[in-house]
């Protein structure tokens, strides 16, 4: 990172809500260089307004987006199995600080879909991460404050270190870190193994056909496990429980097949 970036960005805090969302705190700098507080108080609304879409390397991104033009960008990576509404509370908080909030569906999900149907589809880190680098591109956007959660996460870790230039400050609440793929091959424990069943159950026929059948339970599912002391209603998990376009193919869980 450059000694140039204002220490008081490091500041800008995300807060996990079930895993699944970020919250800023303290304050933020408003346009005028004026420190200002912010309210960050949990908002509750049902959904974002219209959802844009823009031709970012090999998709066609579909992405939500708040707060002032012109203001310090801030980009917002979702996981699996949720989607851009994880952060529909706070985006608000967010914007009403002056920064630019920035959410879009990550490849397979949503609105967001490959421009040509030859492009090899896969999960790989690196590759979503430089989905994020097309976007911002494709935004001109020179650099933005990147956060996420689970998948998120761990893109916004590869971006701020692949990309060091274009991250002003990295937040990443939960999930995966930058995956050490030597070090993945050795086995864990039994009780630690099991926490990854969905990995394993997923690349197989079995687990393929068993996710299309079951798709809204499994991912209910999930939910609960990586968030159990979330108590969230049927309301909030309707939001994110729209049909999906990912499919998971038996050669490998790290490829994905999305509609478009």
């Amino acid at each position: 990172m450059s000694e140039q970036i204002d220490l008081r960005r490091r500041r800008f805090l995300g807060t996990a809500v079930a895993a699944a969302s970020l919250g800023a705190i303290g304050s933020a700098r408003a346009q005028s260089g004026k420190t200002r507080e912010v309210d960050a108080r949990p908002r509750s609304q049902a959904s974002f307004g219209s959802i844009k879409q823009i031709d970012a390397g090999a998709l066609n991104v579909g992405y939500a987006e708040a707060g002032p033009g012109d203001g310090p960008a801030v980009i917002l990576l979702h996981g699996w199995p949720y989607d851009i509404h994880s952060y529909v509370d706070v985006a608000p908080v967010l914007a009403s600080a002056g920064y630019r909030v920035v959410i879009p569906y990550l490849r397979g999900y949503g609105t967001t879909r490959f421009l040509s149907s030859k492009t090899f589809r896969n999960a790989q880190q690196a590759a979503v991460a430089l989905d994020v680098i097309a976007l911002m591109d494709a935004l001109k956007l020179k650099n933005a404050i990147v956060g996420g959660f689970d998948w998120g996460a761990r893109t916004a870790a590869i971006v701020a270190t692949l990309w060091p230039e274009r991250c002003r400050a990295l937040v990443a609440v939960s999930g995966y870190l930058i995956t050490n793929r030597t070090a993945n091959l050795q086995p864990l424990p039994p009780s630690a193994e099991l926490g990854w069943w969905y990995q394993y159950y997923f690349s197989t026929e079995r687990g393929a056909i068993g996710y299309a059948k079951y798709r809204r339970d499994f991912n209910k599912l999930i939910w609960k496990s990586a968030s159990p002391k979330w108590d969230f209603d049927d309301a909030t998990y309707d939001r994110t429980r729209r049909p999906s376009t990912i499919r998971i193919t038996s050669t490998s869980c790290s490829t994905i097949t999305a509609g478009g």
